[in-house]
């Protein structure tokens, strides 16, 4: 064993998918086979039931009708009209009054053969032995009546069945008549009803669909006149109450289920030949293995080539690396002559990123060595990048020098809240401010713009103390301020009012900038809150303050703007309400 796996181990890839498909397949054809033979044994099984059940079905409706004949019959020799019409004929002194009450007679026993289709007659023998039939009649002969008579008069009343003869193919039903007066019967014979019963249609209508349809009642045949087979030869298997069997007859093999009738005796058996059910089971077996035998040969033929198709690029990469590995770059990634197109799947793309990776090969190590000088140069200028702040700081230090001592106040503010600016502005260290920290910036711009403006500004700071240590984003205000002066301010040629104030609600900490400025058309306020108008300046835009506020805090707080033409704008800083969100 360890022998061949270590053979199977230094296969060719060829050869173990080749072998792999095979067994795929293999085992596939055994478990679907298997899978198969249990279906079809469920199916053979689900098959005798339901042909069962169809019988069941069958002798149930079937004894329906006949019950309903006997109910009929019932109904008859309890009519009181017929009653009475018998009573005169046995008592009348004349024929001619007996002729009259038969025709009477007649006449009624239509209205009740007329109601079933499958009754051939209803006939009645009166007490003077006289036969009065409404239907399809027939005589019926000297010898069976009698038995008829005797049969009926040991049943006293109850219903009497006599078989289909050579000589009548009905099934009749007979029943003795006798007179009663409301519930208390006498012993008056009156005469005989015999229901002649279509039996071959009442058989047919509810009969199986599949199948020949026997009914028996001990060694007699009820349907049909000339049965398939002789009932004898399956009395044995015909035990139980109902089941079904199969059972070789005269060279042919049927598939018998039978179910027998608790009111009436009879026994219903339901033949179908065994190969017009199985035929086609028989042929999709053979049809299946046949297929799945043409399947495995497809199978591993197709499997061989598709394994040469995957290890043929593989060992012309193969090639190509082994002159990679010698240094034979060019060669390695050059196409030779009896190269095909490559598919772009993996394997196409393992070539192709092959070539790519040779061919950029030495590229890659010239740009190494330029990567490294722009190393150098980056970092050279990082040091230079980091003295030149410092070289401003400096000299905004001596300029507000030399305004003290020239007693040039005015300047020195100025120069002071520069620098104050330009350290928050360059500071990256702190990315979140608190209020207090972002008003003192604030309020050295406002210094500043108040000498370019002087009484034009009119700002106003209303902050409460309380809310001086609440954070948000650095540079959220100062840029705000810096849009109220350039759109309300600067346009106008008298005082603008620019506030800024803080309050707290139930929904939240609101920062509110706003000015008296011209306020902006219902269009461009759309554009400005949809984020489609760009800013004109070089600052920072109120997309970029919203966008950072809503990384900070949550996408529920941000920036929202109110303006309206000559009515102002109001810009609202919306930050949670409180200090730990």
């Amino acid at each position: 064993m360890q022998n061949w796996f270590n053979s199977f181990r230094h296969m060719k890839i060829k050869n173990k998918l080749s072998i792999l498909f095979a067994l795929i397949i293999a085992v596939t054809f055994s478990f679907t086979f298997l899978v198969q033979q249990y279906a079809f044994s469920i199916y053979d099984q689900q098959l005798y039931d339901k042909s069962s059940q169809v019988l069941n079905l069958s002798s149930a409706a079937i004894e329906t009708k006949l019950s309903r004949i006997e109910q009929m019959s019932y109904d008859i020799i309890a009519d009181i009209q017929l009653q009475s019409q018998l009573l005169a004929i046995k008592n009348a002194e004349s024929e001619y009054d007996q002729h009259i009450l038969r025709q009477k007679l007649i006449d009624r026993l239509l209205t009740y053969a007329g109601s079933e289709p499958s009754i051939y007659s209803i006939q009645l023998i009166d007490s003077e032995g006289k036969e009065n039939g409404a239907g399809n009649v027939t005589e019926i002969d000297a010898g069976k009546s009698e038995r008829m008579k005797r049969l009926t008069s040991e049943a006293e009343g109850d219903i009497v069945w006599i078989y289909p003869d050579e000589k009548d193919p009905a099934l009749i039903s007979a029943r003795e008549i006798r007179s009663f007066s409301n519930t208390n019967f006498d012993l008056q014979f009156l005469g005989t009803l015999v229901i002649r019963v279509n039996i071959a249609k009442i058989a047919q209508q509810y009969s199986a669909a599949e199948g020949d349809l026997i009914l028996f009642s001990g060694g007699e045949v009820i349907y049909p006149k000339e049965p398939l087979f002789d009932v004898g030869v399956v009395r044995e298997e015909l035990q139980a109450q109902k089941g079904y069997f199969t059972r070789k007859i005269e060279s042919h093999t049927y598939f018998i289920s039978y179910t027998k009738s608790t009111n009436t005796g009879w026994t219903y058996l339901n033949i179908t030949p065994f190969n017009q059910i199985f035929e086609r089971v028989i042929f999709i077996k053979e049809l299946v293995v046949i297929v799945f035998i043409a399947i495995f040969a497809l199978v591993i033929f197709l499997g061989i080539r598709f394994a040469r198709s995957l290890t043929r690029p593989i060992d012309g990469l193969i090639t190509r690396m082994k002159m990679a590995e010698k240094g034979n770059f060019a060669g390695a990634h050059l196409q030779t002559a009896d190269d095909t197109p490559m598919a772009m799947d993996e394997m196409g793309l393992l070539h192709r990123t092959f070539r790519l990776m040779v061919e950029r090969i030495n590229t890659l190590i010239t740009e190494n060595y330029a990567n490294q000088l722009l190393i150098k140069e980056t970092e050279f200028k990082a040091l230079q990048a980091q003295i030149n702040p410092h070289f401003l700081y400096n000299t905004l230090e001596s300029i507000n020098w030399i305004a003290k001592v020239n007693k040039q106040a005015q300047i020195s503010n100025m120069v002071e809240s520069l620098g104050f600016l330009l350290r928050n502005s360059i500071n990256m260290k702190e990315e979140i401010l608190t209020l207090g920290e972002e008003l003192e910036v604030v309020r050295s711009y406002v210094t500043i713009q108040k000498y370019r403006f002087d009484e034009r500004l009119d700002f106003k700071l209303d902050v409460p103390d309380e809310l001086l240590s609440r954070k948000l984003p650095k540079l959220t205000l100062q840029p705000l301020l810096e849009n109220a002066i350039q759109y309300a301010l600067e346009p106008t040629i008298g005082t603008s009012r620019i506030v800024v104030r803080a309050e707290l609600s139930e929904e939240g900490l609101f920062i509110v900038v706003e000015d008296d400025g011209p306020g902006m058309p219902q269009d461009t306020l759309i554009q400005l809150r949809s984020g489609e108008m760009e800013a004109k300046g070089k600052g920072i835009g109120l997309i970029n303050i919203d966008e950072r506020i809503k990384i900070a805090f949550g996408e529920q707080y941000g920036v929202r703007i109110d303006s309206a033409p000559e009515q102002g704008t109001r810009v609202i800083i919306a930050l949670p309400r409180d200090e730990e969100d």
